[in-house]
């Protein structure tokens, strides 16, 4: 699940340098951000509006105008004398009514009317806009320059008897219209102003919160912890496995996948990841959703994964007292196996160095103290005695085993059983000539170590007779081991249960993993064990391992 490029790691890999702390950051963009929206919100609103108010003043000019030319005394009057003394009586009124800046009413020759300045009553329109209304007959509404400065302009023609007599100009002037759109645009900024105030403290709140919820840490600081924790993770030797409330997979590390990868059944792909799918999907037999339903931890359970057998722990996470998902380790009982027969056979061969010691400490004290007696001739007896039976045991097991460490541990437990007082024999017709491999070595060094070490304690507890016979021989495509002893034997309703770990005849705690340890080691070099009865009145077992490796 190695997800981050290589890149990236070298980059956040290293001590963060924080140039500037994410608070800070997030205020100054956020509030940013909030200025650049409302300031381009209020220019788009100062023009909007002022687009509007022309529209609507030049509607307005454009409806007064009309309804003026269509007064009928405005009419009639083109046709007399001084049509002027009647005109502007009527439009001044009106002018007032409606708040317009001038209306202005002319003849074909664009001779003024009407006009807001009475002095300029007589003299010619100015603007040069009036040629579609007076020749053309529209309506219309212009910008133009006139005696009264640049103005927004409404222009409707005067018909009398349906020919155009006139024109009728109603206008606002542009420095009006300004001055309304800044009116309403000061309120405008005024109400942008405050919203990009409450949007700078709504920033310093997010960011705040935003900081709380990341314990304080800057984003430099959370993608080296991310990557060290990545890290960590994959490079742990033990799988992890974690899943959500749902039961559904959201991290698995190199472990994990290697051992689901390397299972026997139901197989994953190496390409496909197990993140995302149902806990049960991807190991059928694990406890993780009992673990999510009771909220309670599982400590050193077993479990069977394909091939490889397994030791789980099982704890569920809360966040703040909410169970939000549950984690599982687990580390191959396999390897733990290997371990302990490693430090099985180590034990066997100190035990075996111990017995011997301590036997020949109580030889010497014994020759210690003929010497001080002055019985030199029982002493040079009995070391004679001692050096034939060490060199009859030594001769032995070298002429009948030909591997080293075979032979030793057949030397070692013949000295401990005679420390024990238990009578150990290698029968006639043993031997072991044929070279074995590593494995079977192996195996047979623990299988004969703890075998033997049963038998030596079961025959302890027999007062009449404490013995331990062992015969051996690769005649034939296997190799065959037989041990039998003088002990109380294996009772016939227990014979199938002295294999399983855990199971022991005999009382206190550690017990019970020998005889499985035994059966798993020889499964492994296709071996089988095997218990009869023996003719000494205890258990016998036997073991044989094939010569060569079958397919």
């Amino acid at each position: 699940m190695d997800s981050f490029p290589h890149h990236f790691k070298e980059k956040h890999l290293l001590t963060p340098k924080v140039k500037m702390n994410l608070k800070l950051k997030m205020i100054l963009l956020i509030g940013a951000l909030i200025s650049l929206t409302f300031i381009i919100m209020g220019v788009f609103l100062h023009y909007f509006f002022s687009d509007t108010i022309e529209t609507q003043l030049g509607e307005r000019a454009l409806s007064v105008a009309t309804s003026i030319s269509l007064i009928p005394e405005i009419q009639e009057a083109f046709a007399l004398d001084d049509p002027a003394a009647v005109i502007q009586p009527i439009v001044k009124p009106i002018q007032e009514e409606t708040g317009a800046e001038f209306i202005v009413v002319g003849n074909t020759q664009e001779i003024r009317y009407a006009h807001p300045d009475e002095k300029k009553i007589g003299l010619k329109m100015v603007g040069e806009d009036n040629a579609p209304a007076l020749l053309h007959g529209e309506s219309y509404i212009s910008k133009a320059t006139g005696s009264l400065g640049y103005s927004i302009r409404g222009k409707v023609p005067v018909y009398s008897e349906e020919e155009i007599v006139g024109v009728v100009s109603v206008g606002y002037l542009v420095n009006d219209v300004q001055s309304m759109v800044l009116t309403y645009s000061k309120e405008l900024w005024y109400v942008l102003l405050f919203m990009i105030t409450l949007g700078i403290i709504g920033a310093v709140l997010i960011a705040h919160y935003i900081k709380k919820l990341l314990f304080g840490l800057e984003p430099e600081e959370i993608s080296h912890l991310l990557l060290q924790k990545e890290t960590i993770l994959q490079s742990t030797h033990e799988g992890i496995i974690a899943v959500n409330q749902e039961g559904k997979v959201t991290l698995a590390n190199h472990a994990a996948l290697k051992l689901l990868t390397d299972r026997h059944s139901a197989p994953l792909s190496p390409l496909e990841s197990p993140v995302g799918r149902p806990i049960q999907e991807v190991l059928p037999m694990s406890a993780l959703p009992h673990v999510l339903h009771s909220g309670e931890s599982q400590y050193d359970q077993q479990m069977y994964v394909g091939a490889h057998t397994v030791l789980v722990n099982r704890v569920p996470i809360f966040y703040e007292k909410t169970l939000i998902g549950a984690v599982s380790t687990f580390r191959n009982k396999t390897e733990i196996d290997q371990l302990t027969k490693e430090l099985t056979q180590a034990k066997q061969y100190a035990d075996a160095l111990r017995a011997q010691t301590h036997e020949f400490s109580n030889k010497l004290f014994t020759i210690l103290g003929l010497l001080q007696l002055e019985r030199k001739d029982e002493a040079i007896a009995f070391i004679q005695k001692e050096n034939n039976i060490q060199q009859d045991w030594i001769h032995s097991v070298l002429e009948k085993v030909t591997d080293p460490m075979v032979g030793a541990i057949l030397l070692g437990k013949l000295n401990q059983a005679m420390e024990q007082r238990v009578n150990m024999v290698i029968e006639e017709g043993s031997q072991l000539m044929h070279p074995l491999e590593e494995p079977q070595q192996e195996a047979l060094v623990t299988a004969l170590g703890n075998l033997l070490e049963n038998a030596i304690d079961a025959a302890k507890t027999n007062p009449k007779l404490q013995q331990v016979s062992i015969f051996f021989t690769d005649v034939g495509e296997d190799l065959v081991f037989e041990m039998e002893d003088s002990g109380p034997g294996i009772p016939m309703d227990l014979v199938n249960s002295i294999f399983t770990r855990g199971f022991s005849t005999k009382k206190g705690e550690h017990r019970g993993f020998g005889l499985a340890l035994v059966k798993e080691v020889l499964e492994k070099v296709n071996g089988q064990i095997y218990i009869e009865e023996g003719d000494l009145g205890g258990a016998c077992f036997v073991i044989t391992i094939p010569k060569t490796k079958r397919l």
